[in-house]
């Protein structure tokens, strides 16, 4: 039994530590593309592109949110009894529908493309959505292999994909669009390059995936003679997919509709606080391009703890092994905790350093950003845990408790929106206060409902050390850093010494104060062989007489 459940730790670690790479990879790719695009395309052609890539997003995740989260439950469930043939109709059925889905969407996306772009209130970014169009169907056979593989634990594929789709957004994107701006195409043509790239960069990810899954599946027996297998079962399989995918589908679509809905509502509250409409523009375009940017790569990176811990946590749950849902739940959280309370408050206090460092040839958006960015902080950890808990509810299969917590938090997001932006003393600032309510709103739903599931013990005690050592550490090194740059200015070295000055002085005291234990070495790559030693002591007095 400890040894499976080791086993597990690593599996998770494992998994955990392959996709922090591939996104926090994917992440600095997103910022490096913005950096040279916004010089390409300006402010105008970055609406043009962000608005559609917002339509964009709505039709990925109304097309692949739920489902490869229920094909790598229902797959890691059967693959945990060895039952091979649910896995390959499992597997074969989910394929079947995300590419009826990916037609559909990829065809509504183009063909009422004029219609999406009257909508938004933004004729000019038409191209760009018929250009991006193609995303959707390739996002579709992307998530079938992915779910494939997560289902039987194997996260670097859907890692290295995810880096590949990036690097082929970024060079493709650039390239595109450069081409485009040099035969003297007009603003919407050279968003639509854009967009184009965009397309060319998940053809790329998804043609890895297929050559990945062909390779894997070569060597496997077919099991043709199962091919005329009751007609009963498939659709039982059927039903149980959708039943599982249709609530997390809902869920995140609620979401993404959330984005846009905030987004007609800051620009149309901003103009009625007297705001022209290229000022209301711009003031969103801050927001999005830089704030939302930095704000955004602390949650995608920590939310691969979540993605490992649905597969192992459904074969918890499938054995009945009460004791390890719950270490694996606590598990999930403290890791959360760990990085996620660090990072919240530096970009809370290093919000101006950290965007002049990106933006250094936008100093005037970058003014305006920075309260933005500060406020946007605590939001930071608040996104992570919503990440976790929602992976925690979906291992259970208690599909609607998420959609239940994300309409409550849009419900709130929406109204304190509406209200704060719409106050001139406050404007655009009651955007990112808005996101913090939600959020806030959104993890105490879930950790209740997910608290009555598995009882863990102690949950609630995890943060104390991750923030006592996070105060401590980042107030010292935030002191001396402030000492300095009023003596020889701001430095783009001196804000990255401090942050690794901080990192360093956070781990110092994590292990101090017992917030890192020896379980948790155990958890590492080599850290069972690191560790063996001094537990055999502890478990044997004999040898600490001496007498061995």
């Amino acid at each position: 039994m400890e040894e499976a459940r080791e086993k597990g730790k690593k599996r998770f670690f494992s998994g955990f530590l392959w996709l922090s790479v591939s996104t926090l990879s994917v992440k600095l790719l997103g910022l490096i593309y913005k950096i040279p695009m916004l010089s390409i395309l300006g402010s105008e052609g970055m609406g043009y592109f962000n608005s559609s890539y917002e339509i964009y997003a709505l039709f990925c995740v109304i097309a692949t949110a739920g489902l490869p989260v229920a094909l790598s439950v229902l797959i890691s469930a059967a693959v945990e009894k060895g039952d091979l043939e649910t896995v390959r109709r499992v597997d074969l059925i989910s394929m079947r529908v995300l590419l009826l889905i990916g037609v559909a969407g990829t065809l509504a996306m183009a063909v009422f493309s004029r219609v999406f772009a009257g909508w938004i209130k933004s004729e000019n970014a038409r191209l760009c959505l018929i250009a991006s169009s193609p995303t959707v169907f390739l996002s579709c056979i992307s998530a079938s292999i992915r779910g494939y593989f997560q289902g039987h634990q194997k996260m670097f594929p859907t890692a290295l994909s995810q880096v590949l789709e990036a690097v082929g957004k970024l060079i493709f994107g650039l390239l595109f669009a450069h081409r485009a701006l040099e035969c003297g195409s007009s603003t919407p043509v050279v968003a639509a390059a854009a967009g184009a790239g965009l397309t060319m960069g998940t053809f790329c990810s998804t043609a890895y995936l297929v050559l990945e899954k062909i390779r894997v599946t070569a060597g496997q027996k077919n099991h043709r003679k199962a091919a005329c297998v009751r007609a009963d079962r498939e659709t039982g399989i059927l039903r149980t997919l959708l039943r599982m995918a249709i609530p997390v589908t809902v869920g995140a679509s609620a979401v993404s509709m959330t984005k846009l809905l905030d987004m007609a509502m800051i620009l149309r509250r901003l103009q009625s606080i007297g705001f022209a409409e290229e000022a209301a523009n711009e003031a969103y375009g801050n927001y999005t391009t830089l704030a939302l940017s930095v704000y955004g790569l602390i949650p995608s990176l920590l939310s691969s703890i979540a993605l490992p811990l649905v597969p192992l946590l459904s074969a918890a749950i499938a054995s009945g092994n009460r004791e390890r849902q719950s270490e694996l739940i606590l598990l999930s959280y403290r890791l959360t905790a760990f990085f996620a309370i660090p990072a919240s408050l530096g970009i809370s206090l290093y919000a101006g350093p950290i965007l002049h460092l990106l933006f250094p040839l936008a100093p005037d958006a970058v003014k305006e950003t920075v309260p933005l960015l500060a406020v946007l902080g605590p939001s930071v950890f608040l996104s992570c845990m919503i990440a976790a808990t929602h992976s925690v509810l979906h291992a259970y299969r208690r599909m609607r408790k998420p959609i239940l917590s994300l309409t409550v938090g849009a419900v709130v997001k929406v109204t304190v929106a509406y209200f704060l932006i719409g106050d001139p003393k406050i404007g655009i600032l009651g955007a990112p206060i808005s996101t913090l309510t939600c959020n806030a709103t959104v993890v105490l739903l879930n950790l209740t409902f997910t608290q009555k599931l598995c009882k863990v013990a102690g949950q609630w005690r995890i943060y104390i050390k991750p923030l006592f050592c996070s105060v401590a550490s980042i107030g010292i090194v935030f002191g001396v850093y402030r000492s300095v740059v009023g003596r020889i200015g701001e430095r783009s070295w001196l804000l990255l010494t401090a942050i690794l000055a901080t990192a360093v002085c956070y781990a110092l005291l994590c292990i101090l104060t017992g917030t890192v234990t020896l379980s948790d070495l155990r958890i590492l790559p080599g850290g069972a062989k690191r560790t063996a030693l001094q537990t055999n002591e502890k478990n044997n007095p004999e040898r600490e007489k001496g007498t061995i």
